[in-house]
């Protein structure tokens, strides 16, 4: 494993990128779960100000690759918030282990991978060759909230 080149938060407000608020839970469940070295999110959604930004299916209306990459981006920024509020620091993070992409697909939409590389390619810019991961981008008919993306993350910490 390689060591950071930079401090992961430095990092983030040198791309123009700050972590936003912790979204609250939506249902019965906890933002984040440590398990032994590794730190767990629950699905996160592209929220701010506790509302959803992006919504509805892709391949429908004005939801274009790019609208979906950027709903992945926010996803993946609003869990680095909540890893931030678990660990004190992203730093702490010593590789991401797997992202897991779920994308509210009309039917016939096959580029879900597209629409996922959003949260991989933050991940890998604010981490480096620690943030590359192995990953599954779903096609799915109905997420939460009417969210375009729910994401889920596996963090090795330490």
């Amino acid at each position: 494993m390689l060591e950071l080149e930079k401090d992961p938060e430095a990092k983030l407000k040198e791309m123009g990128l700050s972590l936003p608020e912790v979204p609250k839970p939506v249902a019965s469940y906890i933002p984040t779960l440590i398990v032994s070295n590794f730190l767990y999110t629950s699905g996160t959604l592209p929220m701010e100000n506790g509302k959803v930004v992006y919504t509805g299916k892709m391949g429908e209306k004005n939801n274009v690759i790019e609208t979906g990459y950027e709903a992945s981006k926010l996803a993946t920024l609003n869990s680095l918030s909540a890893v931030k509020n678990a660990l004190g620091s992203l730093s702490k993070v010593k590789r991401v282990v797997k992202v897991t992409g779920f994308v509210n697909s009309s039917a016939g939409f096959t580029d879900q991978s597209k629409v996922i590389n959003g949260a991989s390619d933050l991940l890998v810019s604010v981490f480096g060759e620690n943030g590359k991961h192995v990953r599954s981008a779903l096609g799915i008919a109905e997420l939460p909230l009417n969210a375009l993306v729910e994401i889920e993350f596996i963090y090795q910490i330490g």
